[in-house]
């Protein structure tokens, strides 16, 4: 029996990070609630990519069978030259990683998925309850709700995003850093016999990503663009999407033809925040923790925000179980998901580069994708093995 056996905790956030650490704790024993600022457990229409080192997660968790039911297992990732959509290197996932999956998912679909096995496991959701402000300087921590109560839960672990109230009573609000990058989201109905590939359009100063979802009845839209303006950060700022087309109107007549189907749209700016300094504290009577969003917030080049939640989510869990809390579980954790989580932001930030070349740079570096490609076809996704073979369950 580890130390987490009839403990009270409380998680803030029911989003990705929240509901798997949830079903975590519970398992090992803990009294867990989740705190959701929302009215009810729901996600707004957007893809994701479950890769192999987030699903070994999940199937750790006992949801494997719901994951396998509620995704599709993508065959490939193809990057494409955005101006007529001709391949340039083609990432051969079946054949390749036979012994790895990568799951195409709807988050709304994650969501749900996550939200039973919390509640399966004995987790208490308690909606409508937004944290305004979080105070450390007791011996327990003390939460302010947007109502006016105060909660005093012994451990508070935040998996409460971008935003979080719990990151800013770490160390202060941090300014971010606007990418110049503003990215759509959009979902349309599939064309028929829709195959389970990620495409990634590339060009000039902008990039597309799409792959079917639900089983091929939708298709997922994600658009980045290069411009000097600034765009409220968040994810549901609602755009015309004429604005969409003309940005890719350049684009081959597939990516053309994706955007005229699309009829809602969703713009958010993309900002970079520095990896937190400080993951949590150990308190006289208790301690804090934080994980996901909350605590490495990432650019969305490489389908790693989810994944590095999950993984957060069970090392914290697992450090909790056989340390305890305190000052030395709080160190352990950091110790052990700082690094990691640092060096798969970095890899996002130079992908983002990477799909934006122009002139000479971009033949050039096409070019040299295409001749490898033929060369080594293997070799472009062992490139990622640190990332996608890493399975935390058998790590941490």
């Amino acid at each position: 029996m580890g130390r987490l056996a009839g403990r009270e905790i409380t998680v803030l956030g029911a989003g990705v990070a929240g509901l798997a650490l949830a079903r975590a704790l519970a398992l090992r024993g803990a009294q867990v609630t989740v705190l959701e600022q929302a009215a009810a457990i729901r996600e707004v229409g957007a893809g994701l990519q479950i890769t192999p080192n987030g699903a070994a997660v999940l199937r750790a968790l006992g949801l494997g069978t719901a994951l396998d039911a509620a995704t599709m297992r993508a065959r490939a990732v193809e990057l494409r030259d955005g101006r007529d959509g001709s391949l340039v290197l083609r990432m051969d996932l079946a054949r390749h990683r036979p012994d790895l999956a990568w799951h195409l998912t709807h988050r709304a679909d994650l969501i749900d998925l996550l939200a039973e096995g919390a509640r399966a496991a004995g987790v208490q959701v308690r909606l409508l309850q937004k944290v305004r402000e979080i105070d450390l300087s007791g011996p327990v921590p003390r939460l302010t709700t947007a109502q006016g109560a105060e909660l005093s839960p012994a451990i508070v672990l935040g998996a409460d995003g971008l935003h979080s109230p719990l990151r800013a009573a770490l160390k202060g609000k941090v300014a971010p850093f606007f990418t110049r990058q503003v990215a759509w989201r959009a979902v349309i109905p599939a064309e028929p016999g829709a195959v389970p590939v990620a495409e990634v359009h590339m060009g000039a100063g902008r990039h597309l990503v799409s792959y079917p979802l639900r089983e091929g009845r939708l298709r997922n839209l994600v658009a980045v663009e290069e411009r000097n303006q600034w765009v409220e950060e968040g994810w549901n700022l609602p755009d015309d999407p004429l604005a969409l087309r003309l940005a890719f109107e350049g684009f081959g007549p597939r990516v053309r033809g994706w955007l005229e189907q699309v009829d809602q749209l969703w713009l958010w700016g993309l900002f970079r925040h520095p990896v937190a300094e400080i993951w949590g504290r150990a308190l006289p009577g208790g301690m804090v923790a934080l994980l996901g969003d909350a605590a490495h917030p990432t650019l969305p080049f490489l389908a790693q925000g989810a994944n590095m939640a999950l993984e957060d989510a069970w090392v914290l869990a697992d450090l909790l179980d056989r340390m305890g809390p305190g000052a030395e579980m709080v160190a352990a954790y950091q110790a052990t998901r700082a690094p990691r989580c640092r060096r798969i932001v970095e890899a996002a930030n130079r992908n983002a580069r990477a799909y934006h070349l122009s002139g000479l740079s971009r033949g050039v570096a096409h070019l040299g994708l295409r001749i490898g490609g033929r060369l080594a076809p293997g070799l472009p996704l062992s490139r990622f093995d640190w990332l996608h073979g890493f399975d935390v369950t058998v790590s941490a």
